[in-house]
């Protein structure tokens, strides 16, 4: 019998919108720290890599990027994380490949605290057979390194998994596992992006994503 490709999902710009709640928590992390403040659009590039890694380019350096995080966290934690939103047709998708009985997960560089607290609000967790996420210290915030634990931890074969994301991070992750990735156009990469990091297919709706699954990972 084919075994089935397994599908990982990324979770901010693939399967939500999260734009206002974590460019707001940056807004509010960078007045706490009296730092010049860039608009919610200027920060939308922020959306999908590690955090304290755009701490660090935004401040100019490493000094407080672990004080920014705390901060962006007072406020995420309790406001930021529902400021959010389900791109459409997204449950519409999800529902049809959990009836095709495929196996799927979240894999997102957020901490998984803040990953299954998205998913359970929104009640997408019946989708999933588990979240990934990284732990607050930021282990496993590399998306390579999610993937690889993710992969460990299910057993399952590489060689038939899929990745789902719409930043270079979450295809270089793929690629760096041996699984292939399909990038969204929909989310906060563009296509250059997603091209250049080596996605095979680019979307641009969850739709299409369905499509695109149907007819090359069957």
């Amino acid at each position: 019998m084919r075994t089935k490709t397994a599908i990982f999902f990324d979770l901010d710009g693939t399967l939500t919108d999260p734009k206002p709640g974590i460019t707001g928590s940056i807004q509010y992390a960078l007045r706490k720290l009296d730092h010049p403040t860039p608009s919610q659009d200027e920060l939308t590039w922020c959306i999908g890599p590690p955090l304290r890694a755009s701490f660090a380019t935004l401040l100019g350096g490493e000094e407080l990027a672990d004080r920014a995080v705390a901060l962006y966290r007072e406020r995420f934690g309790d406001v930021g994380l529902f400021e959010n939103s389900v791109y459409p047709d997204v449950e519409h998708v999800l529902a049809t490949l959990r009836q095709a009985s495929r196996r799927m997960f979240v894999a997102t560089s957020k901490p998984h605290v803040f990953a299954t607290r998205i998913i359970d609000h929104f009640g997408l967790a019946t989708y999933f057979d588990h979240v990934f996420g990284s732990e607050l210290d930021g282990t496993r915030v590399n998306k390579a390194d999610l993937l690889a634990y993710a992969i460990g931890e299910t057993g399952i074969d590489p060689a038939h998994a899929v990745m789902v994301g719409d930043r270079s991070h979450d295809v270089i992750g793929a690629k760096s596992n041996g699984m292939r990735a399909i990038g969204v156009l929909y989310g906060y990469g563009s296509r250059d992006e997603l091209t250049e990091a080596g996605a095979a297919y680019r979307c641009t709706s969850p739709r299409a994503v369905l499509d695109c699954i149907h007819s090359s990972f069957d």
